[in-house]
């Protein structure tokens, strides 16, 4: 009788271990989903940082000044920009608005904020999760370690 015991507690731990593994690739896989959004966020961090940066050049300047504007694959066109006044901006699902100069800028440092946020946010996130896999792995190895040392 008390091998049969033995025997369904040794089958339950083994499912136990299995649903505990299951969870850890859930986890592991949420995870790598955090990382590239967060990866994705400082991109566009970055990416806002020299559209502020170029906003900020613009301004200073008030007569024509030379530029290379990128065509693809490391190409660039010569051209002269003049006195900038308004700048258009992708506003979202295809619009387009004109605004100043100073409500662009405005505009873009408030995306700046919200990436900001998001960061934050994704890096509580994975401190959540990765504290989650911690604790899931030290119940895994407990119970791999209670299955090899059963109590006598």
């Amino acid at each position: 009788m008390a091998s049969t015991d033995n025997s369904k507690d040794q089958v339950s731990a083994e499912q136990k271990v299995n649903e505990m593994l299951q969870q850890s690739k859930i986890l592991e896989a949420y995870m790598n989903d955090i990382l590239t959004k967060e990866s994705t966020v400082n991109r566009l961090i970055a990416e806002a940082h020299l559209a502020s940066e170029a906003i900020q050049e613009l301004s200073s300047s008030s007569k024509p000044e030379e530029s290379l504007v990128p065509i693809g694959i490391g190409i660039y066109l010569k051209v002269s920009v003049p006195a900038v006044t308004n700048l258009l901006v992708n506003v979202g699902s295809g619009v387009t608005i004109e605004k100043s100069k100073e409500n662009t800028k405005n505009y873009v440092e408030l995306r700046i904020k919200e990436f900001e946020l998001a960061s934050k946010q994704l890096q509580s996130q994975k401190e959540q999760v990765a504290l989650r896999m911690n604790q899931l792995q030290n119940e895994i190895n407990s119970e791999i370690q209670k299955s090899q040392h059963p109590p006598a």
